[in-house]
């Protein structure tokens, strides 16, 4: 089993990424123990599994356009309710999802 923590950028633990200036990522044991004694990040996600690529894959799959990506924002990720997210993710891209299909034609 593998998890994550997506949290708020204050200090850095063992294994801590930077996504931004203010958003980190760590997959490490400290932040979990500092979470669980009040000393952890001021904000965080929480995330348990795993996904893995074969080498090359992520690329190919970012080139090929299969993933939509954005900025990340410190106030959608952590901030607003989780049913709002998906919602705001998709305006800072410019996108209003009521504007969507939610059926598939062919032509």
């Amino acid at each position: 089993d593998r998890g994550f923590v997506l949290h708020s950028q204050e200090k850095a633990w063992e294994t801590t990424i930077a996504i931004t200036e203010q958003i980190g990522i760590t997959t490490s044991r400290d932040i979990l123990q500092s979470i669980a004694t009040g000393e952890g990040p001021l904000k965080c996600l929480i995330a348990l599994g795993y996904a893995g690529w074969s080498a090359g894959q992520l690329e190919a799959e970012l080139k090929a356009n299969a993933w939509l990506n954005g900025p990340a924002d410190l106030y959608s990720l952590f901030d607003l309710p989780a049913e709002r997210r998906w919602d705001a993710a998709a305006r800072l891209l410019g996108v209003d999802l009521n504007l969507l299909s939610g059926e598939a034609g062919h032509a």
